[in-house]
């Protein structure tokens, strides 16, 4: 086992004092290499001693469990036909870390109705567990589930790419958030790049961008995931490459960015348990009515 320093490590105290963190993983075009990032990220985070939830919420092609190695006997489908509970359908993960998987190949769930949605509602809400860190792992583009999940969560990454189809893509999804539900803020991580000459300039090129056309929008810089051999390999291996290759480049990069997301943030925080999530898509539901 890999030791890592006491820095890297976070001291974790009473449910009270820390309100559940929820981030989308998020991005405008798929193949951006969105899920090996909350993979790794949840990972991380979990060997750091925070308990973590990934929610796979590409709801009808499941990858999440794939990369971490995981094969559910369960899913979101038996969730929201009514056939398990949310705790029964949850898998452990590596570092503690559990998933609540997607389904793959079930048209149905590309789309969810109001029904579906308050199911998912309802088991969050009652889900009591002790929480740090909920990350959902959304699918790509501009769809309904896509904004539905984005606009819950209380934090945003928005993962883009140096391909200008993933920047145009990232644009249009920034856009329509901000244009439609009033979101201001977001973080940016750049992926697959050589270095952190490509990665500014991927992210000073997107912002510039939003600046002109969109106005007053906050980004905040999350830093980037290098281009590296290894990352694949472990998507072969179906590891994460920060246990496949823990000493590795793009591992260090996984570790700077657990760092980063979990330092206390400023201001005003949202309600600790989960029913903040309900609160919030009702909101949401009555925006996109009006709209």
């Amino acid at each position: 086992m890999v030791e890592h320093p006491p820095s890297q490590t976070r001291p974790r105290s009473p449910k009270a004092a820390r309100p559940v963190r929820v981030l989308s993983v998020t991005s405008g075009k798929g193949g951006v290499g969105k899920t090996n990032i909350v993979a790794n990220l949840a990972v991380t985070l979990g060997r750091a001693g925070y308990k973590v939830l990934i929610w796979d919420a590409d709801l009808g092609l499941a990858n999440i469990d794939v990369i971490l190695g995981l094969k559910p006997d369960y899913n979101i489908h038996h969730l929201l036909t009514g056939e398990k509970t949310l705790a029964e359908i949850l898998v452990n993960g590596p570092e503690g870390v559990r998933v609540m998987p997607a389904s793959s190949g079930v048209q149905e769930l590309s789309r969810l109705g109001e029904a579906q949605k308050m199911r998912l509602l309802t088991e969050l809400d009652d889900f009591d567990d002790d929480l740090d860190f909920l990350l959902i792992d959304t699918s790509a583009g501009i769809s309904d589930n896509v904004m539905y999940f984005n606009l819950a969560a209380q934090e945003r990454i928005v993962v883009v790419t140096p391909e200008p189809t993933s920047i145009t893509d990232a644009y249009a999804l920034i856009k329509v958030m901000v244009t439609r539900f009033g979101q201001k803020r977001f973080g940016i991580l750049i992926n697959m790049v050589a270095g952190p000459k490509e990665a500014k300039n991927v992210f000073t090129l997107l912002t510039s961008v939003a600046d002109k056309h969109l106005g007053s929008v906050a980004f905040d810089y999350l830093g980037f995931i290098p281009r590296d051999e290894r990352l694949l390999q472990s998507v072969r291996m179906q590891k994460p490459v920060v246990l496949a290759f823990p000493e590795s480049d793009v591992s260090r990069k996984f570790q700077e960015l657990a760092n980063l997301i979990s330092r206390p943030k400023e201001g005003p925080r949202v309600d600790g348990n989960l029913m903040f999530f309900l609160k919030r898509v009702l909101k949401i539901e009555h925006e996109q009515r009006r709209a």
